[in-house]
């Protein structure tokens, strides 16, 4: 057993890291993972290993500056919020704003409000937007009594949220005939001549409403039970992961991730909001799927199954996340235990298993791969 507690770890790390950014990289933009891999490696009961796993993440990449807030924005006047959304360059006032409203309210009142105002632009930074959000209120849950370091990570969870807030074409509904199975077996894929370059996501996001069945797809999923539905999300994409190997290793894990953060929030907001996000997850999948494969190879093949039995015990597996060190890796471990612990399958191990290879490790001295992040 770890000698310090999560709670311990977790706030030891956002005191570690308060002075970072929300985005890292030189010429890139790329969203700061440190807050929510130091939560998950807590969780996944490494709390010991918390404070050097900072050092060796605030080593791999140059951070860009904490935004400063330029002008207040009102939460109770639309005509002043609204056009903020997306404006990065607003992040500091966003994050000012979020920081008064959780001094005046509880934090779930807040995420209640806010939630159904930043759904539609669940894209934004690859969805790690809603990920930072939900591992700051996993944090907040846990709590007896929840540290201010915590009100303020949740603060920037929302505020980067709604400062790459990313609205994707269409309006997702959860009104056609297909399982979740079906649905992604419907949705054609884009061929593609040659390696898929890095341009070619970007280039298909660009033109998203054109590509073949997307609009069909948005409502081509039948409603279901929300933790139903989250566990086939999860499970299914574990399965997309797996079964292509040839896709940039990064990408296509926030299948998973996206889902299993939504399942931490979703126990705190009222039923009515239930449905939309779900309708909200499965865009983002659709998106995913379209702008990252280009075939779909043998995504339903029992062969995977097999593979799963090559795969350590859960309990290794953490601590192989932990030793790689990759904040993806560590969130994505941490998902994939935790959904398959609810619902018990080898495709969870196996494509924790698979990401810990496929993706580059954090060396020692923070040295880390760029391919394929964000």
């Amino acid at each position: 057993m770890p000698s310090i507690s999560y709670s311990d770890a977790l706030n030891d790390a956002l005191e570690r890291m308060k002075d970072l950014g929300y985005e890292r990289g030189q010429g890139v933009d790329l969203a700061n993972h440190g807050p929510m891999g130091a939560e998950a490696l807590a969780l996944l009961g490494h709390g010991d290993e918390v404070s050097r796993w900072v050092e060796r993440y605030r080593r791999a990449m140059e951070h860009h500056e904490p935004p400063a807030p330029r002008f207040a924005l009102d939460p109770t006047d639309e005509s002043s919020w609204r056009p903020a959304l997306g404006a990065f360059h607003r992040a500091g006032d966003w994050e000012a704003l979020f920081t008064r409203e959780l001094a005046e309210a509880h934090w779930r009142e807040v995420v209640v409000r806010w939630w159904p105002r930043l759904l539609p632009g669940l894209f934004a930074g690859l969805t790690h937007g809603l990920i930072r959000v939900a591992h700051a209120v996993r944090g907040l849950y846990a709590a007896e009594r929840p540290t201010q370091l915590q009100l303020d990570e949740l603060a920037r969870g929302l505020a980067y949220w709604a400062a790459r807030f990313t609205e994707l074409p269409g309006h997702p509904r959860l009104t056609g005939t297909y399982d979740l199975a079906g649905a992604i077996a419907a949705l054609p894929r884009v061929p593609h001549d040659g390696p898929l370059r890095p341009e070619v996501p970007r280039q298909r996001l660009a033109r998203l409403a054109e590509l073949p069945g997307y609009g069909e797809a948005l409502t081509s999923l039948a409603p279901d039970r929300a933790d139903r539905l989250l566990s086939e999300m999860t499970l299914r994409f574990a399965g997309v992961y797996l079964a292509h190997p040839e896709v940039f290793p990064v990408p296509l894990i926030h299948g998973v991730t996206a889902p299993a953060a939504a399942r931490l929030v979703l126990p705190h907001l009222p039923p009515e909001l239930h449905e939309p996000t779900l309708a909200a997850l499965w865009q983002v999948h659709i998106t995913f799927l379209l702008a990252f494969t280009t075939d779909r190879w043998d995504e339903d093949a029992d062969a995977r199954r097999a593979e799963a039995q090559a795969a350590p015990p859960a309990p290794e597996l953490a601590a192989r996340a932990a030793e790689h060190g990759d904040e993806h890796v560590i969130k994505f471990t941490e998902a994939c235990l935790r959904e398959h612990a609810l619902r018990p399958d080898p495709r969870y191990l196996a494509a924790a298993f698979a990401a810990q290879g496929r993706v580059d490790r954090l060396d020692a001295g923070g040295a880390i791969g760029t391919a394929g992040r964000r």
